[in-house]
């Protein structure tokens, strides 16, 4: 169990992380003209270049990585980030942000149950007030969203739904094995494990770019290797944006939170991620959340306080 001073630490991290992940939601709104595909492939190519010029500065780290490491940093990237990401952003086009900022709202609880599942690290009875009051505030935030569902919405958010249910598959997965392959080889250092990551990315999204662009090519609409799309300039600055920040810098900060906290607690702070998601996403319509969605963000904002101090005060007996 980590310490008081790591306790600190790692939610500063954690919600470090959720902060400059929550402005992903944001893109595919952005740029609504450029395909689910372009996106997490535009975006993860950002971040394979990105990762391969911090390589050179980190080139003796990394060539102590065995390679069973690199193999696994391959799964990591493939199904946490161009799995999770094109998924995510095909539902936020089909379903709009908050409807998916709220499904994804649901990792903290499922990440939380999972890892602690896998290895427990704090007593259910201990672990469940926080996940019911996060899970309140889901249900709050989701009532205010079926709202627009009802006003004709269906079919779109339906779609939108079962899509972002897989990225919630994938980021479930992502963490617990991210988490466990960092606690069990504290020799590496977390840049040095997201560096890695960033180059195992590379290649999955070089080879997706290059299909997307043959594909759409022969279908006649153009091809996005080279022009990147209708706004190249938007297009690039954006992805150039998200591979530093929210690919490179999210996936560190929340890496060195994965070294500090047990896995059950840093699931439930993914919260920072849905909390800012929708801070970004009503930021975007120019609208104010209602009252019951500020009470499912309220009940969540308690639920992280509690699901703390639970660890805490395990720890400090």
């Amino acid at each position: 169990m980590s310490s008081s001073g790591n306790l600190v630490r790692g939610v500063g991290y954690a919600l470090m992380a959720g902060l400059i992940w929550g402005m992903v939601f944001v893109a595919p709104v952005l740029l609504p003209e450029y395909s689910p595909a372009a996106l997490a492939f535009g975006r993860y190519l950002a971040f394979g270049i990105v990762a391969l010029l911090l390589a050179w500065a980190d080139r003796d780290r990394l060539r102590a990585l065995k390679r069973q490491d690199w193999w696994h940093a391959l799964k990591l990237s493939l199904v946490g980030n161009v799995v999770y990401y094109l998924f995510l952003s095909s539902a936020i086009q089909a379903g709009g942000v908050p409807l998916v900022s709220v499904l994804i709202g649901t990792l903290p609880v499922v990440i939380a149950v999972s890892a602690n599942w896998h290895q427990r690290s704090l007593p259910w009875k201990r672990l469940m007030p926080s996940l019911l009051l996060m899970a309140m505030g889901i249900a709050c935030v989701n009532a205010a969203e079926w709202q627009l569902l009802r006003a004709g919405a269906g079919s779109a958010y339906l779609l939108g739904a079962a899509l972002g249910l897989v990225a919630v598959a994938a980021w479930t997965w992502y963490p617990i094995h991210n988490a466990a392959w960092l606690q069990q080889h504290p020799q590496h250092s977390p840049s040095t494990w997201t560096t890695a990551q960033g180059v195992a990315t590379l290649p999955l999204a070089a080879l997706g770019w290059v299909l997307l662009g043959l594909w759409q090519g022969a279908t006649g609409n153009g091809g996005w290797i080279v022009g990147l799309g209708p706004r190249p300039a938007a297009f690039a600055g954006l992805m150039l944006a998200m591979g530093l920040l929210a690919s490179w810098a999210g996936t560190w900060a929340w890496s060195r939170a994965s070294t500090l906290l047990p896995t059950a607690l840093t699931g439930q702070l993914i919260v920072f991620e849905t909390l800012a998601a929708l801070a970004y996403g009503y930021l975007h319509r120019g609208q104010w959340p209602d009252g019951t969605a500020l009470a499912g963000i309220g009940l969540l904002m308690v639920g992280v306080v509690v699901g703390v101090r639970a660890f805490h005060t395990l720890h400090a007996k």
